[in-house]
């Protein structure tokens, strides 16, 4: 006989878990999530990802071959049927491998092109800054040396070449504007084929 052993303590009861029914995907996914939070020390099955259905192989050595002789039973068109028609699905899996492959192709040339686009948008970009900063230095620099001159009038003045100077770097940053304005555009572009 076994022995007696001490009464086991009552296990602690849930509460029941209110029956709550999703609206929308978002809900849904909030319920999981909060289902799943509700012991994190628990493992969660994450499902892999299933292998694409493939046609059988066609057969190495085919026993029952069909000649054109007469007197075929009537169960040999059943036969002929089946193999026909997985000889069709194997033609048509084959076909639907290569426009996929063929559209992925399209999709990795595609990205390269908006990568290279991008690219040479920020190279452009980053031309124009380097260009607007050695502008600002220039602008610096000369009034430093406008101030200098005021401070020691007994240097020569060359301030006819510099004001031209001036007027010049104007006028281009104006053509500049106005040839475009490439901050309003996306760095990546999609879409343009």
């Amino acid at each position: 006989m076994a022995a007696p052993s001490a009464p086991r303590p009552p296990r602690p009861r849930k509460e029941p878990q209110p029956l709550v029914i999703p609206r929308s995907a978002a809900e849904e996914q909030r319920l999981r999530l909060e289902r799943l939070m509700r012991n994190p020390e628990k493992t969660v099955p994450i499902p892999e990802k299933l292998n694409e259905w493939a046609p059988r192989p066609p057969p190495e050595f085919v026993r029952d071959v069909m000649g054109s002789s007469a007197g075929a039973g009537s169960g040999e068109f059943h036969v002929y049927r089946h193999l026909r028609r997985r000889e069709y699905q194997r033609q048509d899996f084959m076909d639907a491998m290569a426009e996929k492959q063929r559209l992925d192709e399209e999709f990795q040339k595609k990205l390269e092109r908006n990568k290279m686009i991008a690219e040479e948008q920020t190279a452009k970009r980053r031309r124009k800054r380097q260009k607007l900063k050695e502008k600002k230095l220039q602008a610096k620099k000369s009034k430093l040396e406008q101030k200098k001159q005021e401070k020691d009038p007994s240097q020569p003045q060359e301030r006819g070449s510099s004001e031209d100077d001036d007027e010049d770097s104007k006028e281009e940053e104006e053509e500049e504007e106005e040839k475009e304005d490439d901050a309003e555009e996306p760095s990546f572009v999609m879409g343009r084929g």
